[in-house]
C-alpha cells in the first residue's frame, strides 16, 4: 500500500465533482457533476474513471444534495454499474421539495436519485463502513448535515464533508449557504471538526449565498478551490483570497509554481491534490 492520498477536483463547470483515491485504494466520490463545453463537448468524470483510469467500483459515494448540477452523472453510474457500496446523502427530504428545487427538464434525474435513495436503507458492513479511517487506509471521512424538516431551501440541507489525512484536512460543503452554516456552526463537534482546515472548497460554486465569514474563525486555509463555469455571477473570490495563506501551486504544462491564494475551474481546469506522509502537492493544467 502506498502512503498517498489523491484528490482531483474536476472541471464541470457549474457543477461538482470530486474524485478521491485512498493510500489502500478505495475509489470515492464526493458528488457526481458533468461538464459540458462551449464545442458541444460534453464531461463525464465517472466515465473518464472507468475508460482511463479503468475504475470498476465505487466504494463510497456523497451526495451533498439533489440538485441537477450535483447528479447530473448519475445516469451513468447506473448504465456503467458503478453503484457504490457505501452511500452517504441528506435523509428525510420531502421528495416533492427535491423535484420542485429542480427545473422539469431534469425530472429523469430526480427519479433516479429518488430511486438510489429508497435502494441504500441498510446498515453498511463493518469492511466497507467509510466512517472508519482503517478502511480508508487511514483516511478520516466525517459528514455534517442540518435536519430541520423546516427548512425550504434545498441548498441547506447540503452535507458538509471534512477529510483528514496526515495533517492535513479538507473540507467539502456543496451548496450550502449562510442559514445553513449558522445551523452547523452552532455544534461544538461540528466547530472541532473544521478547526485547522488547510484546504477549503468554497460553498456554492463561490457564490456570495454560499459565502459565510465566520466559518474562518475556525481556520485559514492554505488555499480555496472554487468550482464554477463561465458565468461566476455574484462571485466572491476576493473575499475567500483574504482568509487563504497561500500555497506554490505548479503548472503541468509549463512546469512552473507560484503560490496561489483561489483555484478556480474555471481558470485552472482540472486540480490534482496529492497528500503524501508529510507534505501535499497541488497541481493545475
Amino acid at each position: 500500500m502506498n502512503s498517498n492520498l489523491e484528490i482531483v477536483v474536476w472541471d464541470v463547470q457549474h457543477g461538482n465533482a470530486i474524485y478521491m483515491k485512498t493510500p489502500n485504494g478505495k475509489h470515492v466520490m464526493f458528488d457526481i457533476g458533468t461538464g459540458s463545453y462551449e464545442d458541444g463537448q460534453e464531461f463525464s468524470p465517472l466515465n473518464y474513471l472507468k475508460d482511463e483510469w479503468d475504475v470498476d467500483c465505487l466504494h463510497y459515494l456523497v451526495i451533498s444534495h439533489p440538485h441537477a448540477d450535483h447528479i447530473s452523472d448519475i445516469s451513468n453510474m447506473f448504465d456503467l454499474e458503478l453503484k457504490p457500496k457505501a452511500l452517504t446523502r441528506p435523509k428525510n427530504i420531502d421528495s416533492d421539495l427535491i423535484s420542485n428545487s429542480n427545473q422539469d427538464e431534469y425530472s429523469d434525474l430526480v427519479d433516479l436519485y429518488l430511486e438510489l435513495d429508497r435502494t441504500y436503507i441498510n446498515p453498511v458492513s463493518s469492511e466497507s463502513d467509510p466512517s472508519n479511517p482503517s478502511n480508508n487506509g487511514e483516511v478520516e471521512i466525517v459528514s455534517f448535515w442540518q435536519d430541520e424538516s423546516g427548512t425550504s431551501n434545498l441548498n441547506n440541507y447540503s452535507i458538509v464533508a471534512v477529510i483528514e489525512y496526515a495533517g492535513e484536512k479538507i473540507i467539502i460543503p456543496g451548496d450550502i449557504e449562510e442559514a445553513g452554516w449558522k445551523v452547523l456552526l452552532e455544534r461544538e463537534d461540528f466547530q472541532q471538526a473544521i478547526e485547522d482546515t488547510t484546504i477549503f472548497v468554497a460553498s456554492h460554486h463561490g457564490r456570495k449565498a454560499g459565502y459565510h465569514s465566520n466559518v474562518f474563525d475556525y481556520f485559514e486555509p492554505d488555499v480555496v478551490i472554487v468550482s464554477d463555469g463561465r458565468y461566476s455571477d455574484t462571485s466572491v473570490t476576493d473575499r475567500y483570497r483574504n482568509y487563504a495563506q497561500g500555497f506554490e501551486v505548479k503548472s503541468r504544462s509549463t512546469e512552473e509554481s507560484e503560490t496561489r491564494y483561489v483555484l478556480t475551474t474555471r481558470n485552472d481546469g482540472v486540480i490534482y491534490i496529492r497528500v503524501e506522509d508529510t507534505s501535499k502537492v497541488i497541481t493545475i493544467k
